[in-house]
């Protein structure tokens, strides 16, 4: 089921996007029974083609994160995702979240730079 937070995060993130990022927020709903989750698609950043869900940054609260190390938290969304990882989903960022912790900082942190480049960039020599 989900919850309002859920939900509105749906609708902030811009509905429900591509096909990858339906299939990220149904996976991590399942196992994480999150209360509060992101899914942010950040392919057009990084120089691919037109609906390319390559890159993505995912914001979970959870529950099933009390008493975890970040690490823990990362190889649970990683196990969830496992089959997308092998696939089509190229670089993923996570912030995992205690629904406490959220609750006494409810922000997500900016996407990082892109490092990359793109191809149709010249580098620089």
């Amino acid at each position: 089921m989900r919850g309002p937070l859920l939900a509105a995060a749906g609708a902030a993130m811009g509905g429900t996007g591509g096909p990858l990022a339906r299939t990220i927020r149904a996976k991590l709903t399942a196992a994480l029974q999150p209360t509060h989750l992101e899914v942010r698609d950040d392919s057009p950043r990084h120089g691919g083609p037109p609906g390319a869900e390559t890159h993505f940054g995912v914001l979970v609260v959870s529950g099933l994160f009390a008493g975890l190390s970040p690490l823990q938290r990362h190889r649970l969304v990683h196990e969830a995702l496992r089959a997308e990882l092998a696939g089509p989903l190229h670089a993923l960022q996570v912030t995992a979240r205690t629904p406490e912790q959220w609750q006494s900082d409810p922000q997500n942190p900016p996407a990082p730079p892109c490092l990359g480049g793109s191809k149709r960039e010249k580098r620089r020599g």
